[in-house]
Parts: structure tokens; sequence; C-alpha cells
């Protein structure tokens, strides 16, 4: 495919249906975005607004950018509004809107943060106070509500903030840049929508105030706000996992618009260093607690994997404006990892809680790992609302050439002359059918992303190669693309230190991993040895979590219980010593990692150690 001539495919120009999918956005709907508006309420967002607003008294409470979780919330239902009206949620967000526009200035500054607990101040501490941050995501749900349902009042409130932003920052005015970038993607979003320029140019000079030391004090080091070098000489991805690719997100997005090649070629350097040597199997970032951040290379601890859903969201983001910039399938193919085993591990099957932590394993007898219906610091429940509300944006693109395929879902879709319906099971099954409703009258050219995990995928019985895009050209009006689904093992590069030694086990765009849930009688997780040489095998289970491929294989369980260190954990390796997985050979059962965790707490694992003969 040409290079940078990706478009999103126009409003209303996709719409998931029915499968996988769908399945989920209805949970959205139906469970997570209502119990949302609950907690919200419930956690004191709406309080602070009200107080703001001058509609109640009491003190601010929660932390200080707890407007942020209001505005997500808010995109969120702006997506949902755009996909499928309800008159509920249309009077419930407008309500919420309205309270948002009388608590704002009237110079249009907005934090009620700020405006209760230190109204002398502003644009104070940027470095930790996410004023700017806030203000992204108003910008995001205001762009959300105006594009999508032709509702214009957040975007009045916004473009006042930012024309007020603008008013105070910029060259020969006020230095300085966001502690938490977001600020930058969303004023992209809203050039794009007004062609205001000045937003753009506002966006460009956050960016450009980076690695100028400016973001104190930097209690984890400047690389922690992303402000330990200049964007346009930054090779490498660093310090917190959220704020490092939201600023990724917005620096491609700044490319995407001005065409400027140093920033394209530093957000390829980036992505080939945080994909090739700082991502987890399942797409998850971040393997430090403390600072939430990047390690160094190879630094990815299964137990210790930090994998913040928010981080996930920010990764999938930033993946599909690669995608749009570069037309290169690796960005979808990792967009596609994140999305069913990083992102989906986010929340439970029920809707009723999420995970702010996705490690790769837990030990038995380890403190629980659990979802948690909602968190102090509620940024990621309702990061999930707005990206599953929007995410039928992400399955297409168009060109002038036709309409290019990257995520696979039950959906229709359509770019100017060309419609398009999408049958499939997928990620259970891996055929995909493609039925042409509508074509041009001329030649154009339908593409089809082959992932690159898949091994001989043929497109109306014709292989095509893994990793790229099969292009068809003026297609028939039926196309089968089949992508085998056969389980495999998976190995770690041998730098990652904690998995030397271990495998993991796939099925298509699926990571698996063990469960104490599963584990064979007599046996731990913790103690099982996989055997490369044994059978794996599908094993659909319409009864276990919701309905599911699992995966079985042959193990052997170590003889931990007759490890002999007089009193302390290390032994000379000597012939027949315990721990070599010499116990007899049984058949575990291996379920998405996505879906742990949903029948209580226990031990897991993704990389499980081997016999090597």
């Amino acid at each position: 495919m040409n290079v940078n001539t990706l478009h999103p495919l126009p409003l209303g120009g996709a719409a998931v249906e029915d499968g996988f999918w769908a399945d989920r956005q209805r949970l959205n709907r139906e469970v997570l975005i209502p119990d949302g508006a609950r907690r919200l309420e419930a956690a004191g967002n709406l309080h602070n607004l009200r107080v703001a607003a001058g509609r109640a008294e009491g003190d601010f409470r929660g932390l200080l950018f707890a407007d942020s979780d209001v505005y997500k919330w808010l995109e969120a239902a702006g997506h949902e509004l755009a996909r499928r009206p309800s008159d509920s949620l249309a009077r419930q967000a407008d309500a919420l809107i309205e309270l948002i526009a009388a608590a704002q200035e009237p110079s249009g500054y907005l934090n009620t943060y700020y405006q209760l607990v230190r109204p002398r101040e502003r644009f104070a501490n940027l470095a930790w106070d996410h004023e700017l941050y806030c203000a992204g995501h108003l910008i995001q749900a205001a762009v959300a509500h105006a594009r999508g349902r032709g509702d214009e009042a957040l975007l009045a409130v916004a473009r006042r903030f930012a024309d007020h932003l603008d008013a105070v920052f910029g060259p020969g005015r006020r230095p300085g840049t966001s502690g938490h970038p977001e600020i930058e993607l969303a004023l992209v979003d809203l050039f794009r929508l007004t062609g205001e320029r000045r937003y753009l140019a506002l966006a460009s000079f956050f960016v450009d105030q980076r690695g100028q030391g400016l973001l104190q004090p930097a209690s984890f080091g400047a690389s922690y706000f992303a402000d330990h070098v200049a964007v346009r000489s930054q090779s490498e991805i660093a310090g917190h996992a959220v704020r490092a690719l939201y600023l990724a997100a917005g620096v491609t997005d700044l490319y995407l618009e001005t065409g400027e090649e140093r920033l394209l070629e530093v957000m390829r350097a980036q992505w080939e260093d945080m994909a090739a040597r700082k991502t987890y199997l399942t797409g998850a970032v971040g393997a430090h607690h403390r600072d939430e951040a990047f390690g160094a290379a190879y630094e990815l601890p299964p137990d210790r994997c930090y994998g913040e859903t928010c981080a996930v969201i920010a990764s999938i983001m930033w993946n599909w404006r690669m995608l749009l910039a570069t037309g290169e399938a690796r960005h979808a193919d990792l967009l596609e990892r994140t999305l069913y085993n990083g992102f989906l591990a986010g929340f439970a099957l029920d809707g009723g809680a999420y995970a702010y932590v996705n490690p790769l394993q837990v030990r038995e007898g380890a403190p629980a790992h659990v979802r948690h219906p909602w968190f102090p610091c509620a940024c990621c429940p309702p990061n999930v609302m707005r990206l599953l509300a929007g995410l039928h944006g992400y399955l297409a693109t168009a060109d002038a050439g036709g309409l290019q395929i990257h995520q696979y879902a039950g959906a229709t879709l359509r770019a100017g002359e060309i419609a398009v319906r999408v049958r499939t099971d997928y990620p259970w099954d891996g055929r995909v059918e493609v039925e042409v409703l509508d074509a041009p009258a001329g030649d154009w050219t339908l593409s089809l992303r082959v992932p690159a995990w898949c091994g001989e995928a043929r497109v109306d019985g014709v292989p095509v190669a893994a990793g790229e895009y099969a292009q068809l050209q003026t297609p028939d009006e039926r196309v089968v693309l089949e992508l085998p689904m056969r389980p495999r093992l998976t190995a770690p590069h041998p730098r990652i230190d904690a998995v030397r030694g271990c495998l993991a086990i796939e099925r298509g765009p699926l990571v698996y991993c063990l469960e104490a849930a599963d584990a064979p009688a007599g046996t731990s997780v913790d103690d099982l040895v996989l055997d490369p040489a044994g059978s794996l095998e599908d094993l659909p289970r319409p009864d276990l979590l919701d309905g599911i491929v699992a995966v079985t294989a042959t193990a052997s369980h170590r003889r931990a219980d007759g490890w002999d260190g007089g009193g302390w954990p290390y032994a000379e390796l000597r012939p027949g010593s315990p721990g070599r997985g010499d116990g007899p050979p049984v058949s575990v059962l291996a379920v998405p990692y996505a879906l742990w965790g949903n029948r209580g707490p226990g031990a897991m694992r993704v990389w499980v150690p081997a016999l090597t003969g």
C-alpha cells in the first residue's frame, strides 16, 4: 500500500453488528457506561463540578485530576450515541455538559481542583497537577460529541478553554508543557474538526517545549515526564508508559498533519525499540511498578509486569496512528495483539470490575490479584469505556484506491462507493468472509491483512504471505480469507532472563495461560513443566468463560515437595534432582489470558518452564 494515504472511514462507515466485539460493545453500552456514571457520582467527581458551578457546597473530593475521568466517560457516551442513539444516555450526557459549562470560568479556564482548592493559582505545577491533561480529555470528549452527534455544546466549552490556553502559552508568551501528555493529540484533533490552525500550532509548541528541563521536580527522572530529551532527538521509548505513548500518539498526529519527516523518523525508532525490546507477549507495556514505566531493553519480568490498562489503550492509539502514517501491517499486528490480550484482560467478563495492573504470572499463595469495581485513581475504567465505544473506528481505512481491512469482526464497512459485509467467528475461527455490497464502476482494491502469526493463509484458496496485506484488484462479490488457527508454542528472546527456558501457548491472535482453576488434581500451576514434544490441541468449550476455544497441552509435574536444600532454596544439580519435570505426564488446559481471573483469584502463568531433554 502507498504510504501516507490511509484515512479513517467516515462517520458511520463502520458498524460492528455481531460476534465477539459486538458482544463487548453491548456490554459497554448496557453495563459499563451506566455503571460508570453511578461511580463518578459516588466518588465525588460530579460533586466537584457542582461546587465549581455554585450549585452545591463542600470540599473538593478525589484526586486532583478527577475531572479527566468525567471527560473520558463523556467521550465514551459521545461515541456510543453516534453509534446507537439513546434518549436516556443523551439526556444524561447533555445534563452533564450543561453542568460543565456552568463550572467554566469566564476566562475559559476549567479545572475544579484549582478552582476549589487553589483558586489563586493557575498552571503553577505543570509537572504534576494535570491541568493540561484534563484539558486534553475535555477536548477529546467535545470532539466526540460534535463529530458523532452533531452537538457542539461541549465543543463551545472546549474551544473557550483551548483559546485560553493559546492566550497563555506559546512563542512570546509563557513557556511550559504538560507533565502528563494528552493535550497534544487533543489539540490536533480539535484542529481537524475546526480547521483553526492556532490549535495545531499550540500542539506543536507543547511538543517543542520538551527536553528543556521545564518539568520539575522530576522525582523519577526527567524521562518520567518525557522531558529528558528533545522529541526530535529521542530514539528510544522511555519513562512512564502512559505518558510516553500519549505523547507518541500526539507526535504522530503532528506528522500526519504537517508531513515533517523527522517526526516520523523518531516515531519509527521509538516504535521499533518498544516492539522489539520492551513489549510483553500480550502487548502490555511497563515493567516498573514504582514509576509505572518502561524498563531497560528486555526487562520484561512476567510476575512484575505492570501492564497498566491505560498503557495498553495508549499503545492501541499510537499503533493506529502509525498504521495511518505508514500503511505497514506490523502496526496493525501489534494493535491486534494488544487489543485481544493486554486490553481485554483489563475488565471482567460481566463488566463488573476492572484491572489497573495486568501481570503475566501470579504465584500460588501470593496476595490475591483481582479486578475491582472502581479505583481511587479511576483512569482505567472510563478509558476502557471510550475505547470500546469507538472500537469500530479501528477496523478499516480507505485511500484513493480502495478499502483496507485491518481487524476482523462481524461488521459492515463503507467508504465512498465501496461497501462490504464481513462475516466471521474471529478470534475463535480463522475464516473471514467478505461480501462486496457496493463497488465503484472502475477498478478498486480490497486489502486484507494477513497477520504475522499466521502460517499458511489463503484467499479464495490461493496462498498469501503472512505479515502483509493480500491485495485483491476489483474483487469478486464474495472473498474468503482463511487463517489457520492451529495452537503454537512461542519462545522468548534469549535476553529476557526472567522467562529463559520457558514457552508460551498462542492460538490465532490470543495468548493463553494456565490457571489454578484448571490445574490437574494434585498439581500446582507453579510446578508444571511443558513438554514441547507433546500434543497441542484445540478444545472448544462452550460451557467455559462464556464460550471459548481452549488449548490442551502435555506437561509434567515437578516434584517440588521432594526438594532437599537443607532449609536453603538452592541445591547442587545432580542426576535425579527434583524439579526437572520428572513426574508422570499430565494433560493441562490453557485458557485465553484475557479471560483469566474470572473464576476467582488463584495462581496463573503465561510463560511455563519447558522440558529440555
